[in-house]
This record gives C-alpha cells, sequence and structure tokens, in this order.
C-alpha cells in the first residue's frame, strides 16, 4: 500500500520579513556616574538644553523618517515620553510647560524599532474565523497563527486572514505594512491583558512578551476553536512562555482576536511544551493533549481549565522516525470516526516529521489507530534553514472534507498542505495498517 502524500499549496508561502517592525521603549544600560548621575538623565539634559529651533527640526527629521512605518506614531512618542519622565522621577516635567515637539523629541530618543521576524516566522496553527460574513459558498474564513522570531531569538505571536474555498484551495489575505503590540495592563505579573483598536488589521497585531515568565519568548500557540455546552464561543490557545532559563505552559483567551487575556497554568500536568486543548468538553471535563514529561503523548482532563493534574499516556516512541521524542501539533480535530491527532515525531538527526493518531471520541484516552509512516516530511526545499530538517504544525482545521493544515519548515518559513479526511481515516482504521 502506497504511502498517503499531503499535497502542499503552491500559492501559500509565508517568509520573514525584516520590514515588520514594532516600537519598544529605548532604555540604555543605566550606568551611574561619579556625580551619581545616570546615561538616562544626561540624555534628558541635553535634549532639554536644546535650543527650540533644535528640537523642531529633529523631531521633523524623526517623523520624516519613521512616521511612514508607524501608525499613530505621535501617541508613541508621547507614551514613551511619558514612561521615562516617570522612570526617572522626573515627574515635573509632565507638569511643566514643554512645547509639544520637545516631549515628542524626548519620546522618540527613548523609543526603537525591534523587528519581529527578522530571524524567521513560521509554527502555525489555523482556526475559522468569528466573523464569517462576506465569505462565498462553500468557503470558510480563517484565522492563522504564527511564530515570529527576531533579534535574540525573541519569540512573538502574529496573525494573518485567509479564505479556504469550497475546494480547500487556500488563499491569504495581504498582511498589513503595520505592526503594533497593543495596550496592556501593566501590573508587572504573568496573569494581564492585551487589547487592539477594533479597526486595525489582524496581520497588524503582535502579542509579545509582556510577563516575566515570557520575557525571553512566547513561542508556538495552539489555538482552538471551543464551543462550551451551553454554545458560548472562546478561543483558547496555549503556548509556551521562555523566562531565559524555564519553559511554562501559559493560557491565551479571546472571543474576538481584538482583546486577549493571558495566564498563568497550574497543576502536575502543567510542565513543557506542547499542551493543545480539545476543542469542546467530553463527560463535563475539559480535555488537553500534553507531554510533560517531553517524550511520550498524554490525554490531560481537568474541571478547570487552568489547572490540569490528571493525565493518561496514550502514545510512545516506537517507529525509526519518532524514535527520539513525540509531541502533538495542535489541537484534535473531530470526525465521524474519531479524533485526528496530528503529531510530531523527531527521529535521527533530530529530523521532524508529522503522522497522525485517531483518538476514541468518548474516551480519547484510547487510541484507535496510529499512521505507520510520516505523514509530512521535510522536502528538499525546505530542509536548510535556521533549525535544518523540521516541518512542524500548531494546528489544522477540516473543511470540504480536507484537512488543512498549515506548517512551519526549517524555522525559517510556512506553508499549508492538505489531504482528503477519508483517505486518513480509511488508512488509520485499516486493520492491517495500524
Amino acid at each position: 500500500m502506497d504511502a498517503l502524500r499531503m499535497r502542499r499549496s503552491d500559492s501559500v508561502r509565508l517568509a520573514p520579513d525584516a520590514r515588520r517592525v514594532i516600537t519598544k521603549p529605548f532604555l540604555p544600560r543605566e550606568e551611574i556616574y561619579p556625580d551619581g548621575s545616570s546615561r538616562m538623565q544626561l540624555v534628558l539634559e541635553r535634549i532639554m538644553a536644546m535650543s527650540d529651533h533644535d528640537v523642531v527640526d529633529g523631531l521633523a527629521a524623526a517623523r520624516d523618517g519613521f512616521e511612514h512605518r508607524h501608525r499613530d506614531l505621535e501617541s508613541v512618542l508621547e507614551r514613551n515620553f511619558a514612561g521615562v519622565a516617570g522612570r526617572l522621577g522626573h515627574l515635573e516635567l509632565l507638569l511643566e510647560p514643554l512645547t509639544a515637539e520637545r516631549r515628542l523629541l524626548i519620546g522618540a530618543y527613548f523609543t526603537h524599532e525591534y523587528s519581529i521576524e527578522a530571524a524567521a516566522l513560521g509554527n502555525p496553527s489555523i482556526v475559522a474565523a468569528p466573523d464569517q460574513s462576506g465569505v462565498g459558498e462553500g468557503e470558510v474564513r480563517f484565522v492563522m497563527s504564527l511564530r515570529a522570531i527576531g533579534e535574540g531569538h525573541l519569540s512573538s505571536i502574529e496573525f494573518r486572514s485567509g479564505v479556504v474555498d469550497a475546494d480547500a484551495a487556500v488563499r491569504l489575505d495581504p498582511a498589513s505594512g503595520y505592526a503594533s503590540t497593543g495596550e496592556q495592563t501593566a501590573d508587572g505579573s504573568s496573569n494581564y491583558r492585551t487589547w487592539f483598536p477594533e479597526s486595525s488589521d489582524i496581520s497588524e497585531r503582535v502579542l509579545f512578551p509582556s510577563g516575566p515568565t515570557e520575557s525571553h519568548g512566547m513561542e508556538d500557540a495552539r489555538f482552538v476553536r471551543f464551543v462550551d455546552d451551553d454554545g458560548t464561543i472562546t478561543y483558547w490557545a496555549t503556548y509556551t512562555a521562555f523566562d531565559g532559563h524555564q519553559i511554562l505552559p501559559q493560557l491565551l483567551e479571546t472571543a474576538d482576536f481584538t482583546e486577549f487575556r493571558v495566564s498563568t497554568l497550574s497543576g502536575r500536568a502543567a510542565h513543557n511544551k506542547g499542551m493543545a486543548i480539545f476543542p469542546r468538553r467530553i463527560e463535563g471535563s475539559y480535555v488537553a493533549l500534553g507531554r510533560h514529561d517531553n517524550v511520550n503523548n498524554f490525554v490531560m482532563t481537568s474541571t478547570d481549565i487552568r489547572v490540569w493534574d490528571d493525565a493518561i499516556k496514550i502514545q510512545e516512541p516506537e517507529r525509526p522516525w519518532e524514535l527520539m521524542q513525540l509531541g502533538n501539533c495542535g489541537s484534535p480535530l473531530e470526525t465521524e470516526a474519531g479524533w485526528l491527532v496530528i503529531t510530531h515525531g523527531v527521529g535521527a538527526f533530530r529530523r521532524y516529521t508529522l503522522g497522525v493518531l485517531l483518538l476514541e471520541i468518548d474516551d480519547p484516552s484510547r487510541v484507535l489507530g496510529h499512521l505507520p509512516e510520516p505523514l509530512l516530511s521535510p522536502s528538499v526545499e525546505e530542509r536548510d534553514g535556521y533549525v535544518p530538517n523540521v516541518v512542524y504544525s500548531c494546528g489544522g482545521m477540516i473543511h470540504a472534507g480536507h484537512l488543512v493544515l498549515p506548517y512551519g519548515y526549517a524555522d525559517v518559513g510556512a506553508g499549508v498542505a492538505t489531504i482528503r479526511v477519508d483517505d486518513l481515516l480509511n488508512r488509520l482504521t485499516s486493520p492491517a495498517r495500524r
């Protein structure tokens, strides 16, 4: 029996774009000089000593160089001016009759750009969008999340939108030329909110590390469209938070991809990477896939989506292409035959390939089928990059009888592949191929 082959989309290919930049406060290292002053204080004093003419010219040059790269640059500069004044204890600057130009120029000197995808763009997940207005017959609009990697290997979460048509062909909407981190509740904790203007394009919205547990990155968000027992729809995503020393799973919650709530997770099974939440409750409980031992695949259950203690092992490495370790590639997809789970396996030379499991609908700890060969492997064109020999996904969707699976390759870019669901299920339920 021939191995199953996914069909890669020729029209969907995402590559990192170093021109996609956000603004961040620029706070130089705080050297303390012999007279007790700091570097930031001295910079501020130099700007205050500038003539009004030089201030106007300096601000004009800053606007000319950067205004076309950011929406509402003036608000960014005003916010960063206020942050610096407060940080240095120069609160009197907020009350002094400074000209608007001088305030904004101070903000400009303490602002810098960060290229969010200068190094890589990949590891996508895909879900049906909250707003399905305007799509054609047989089409579905989707939201795609992506892991963007910039300077210092710092990861953030980006979004794209698009449509899957009635023939399971995928087309992406053009991405905006702007990017923004929105507004955050600034209490210094790892439980916070981020929100964006409703008028902003979804591709402009960037979830950038804000809490201490994710100070070095937000990695591999696995989004799921969750339908609760009362019909309420919530988009959940687990992602890996990295603080430079340890990794922890954290939870995103949104109803509209405009406002996001970030929460920490706890419990004996809430460890390591790669949690993925099922799209509905089973027997009244939340259910998730996990890999808290860093090797095997587990099914976890809980009555509280933020606390995970109970876990049952469902899969151990057993085939050559997955002998090193296993994991999931996003939330399970419900079919008439069972829960379709895309997995990843790590083999020789740390080569990542994708596989498939089929779990029982009412008892997902029971494995009904296991594809004995990889479903998707790095092609010749996909094997070289920031991390060679890797294909990886954070979640697909089923539409028009097809599995639509976005995937990242070599930690460089991303593509989309499709396959008929019936072909997968027939192979998974064939006694000779389990």
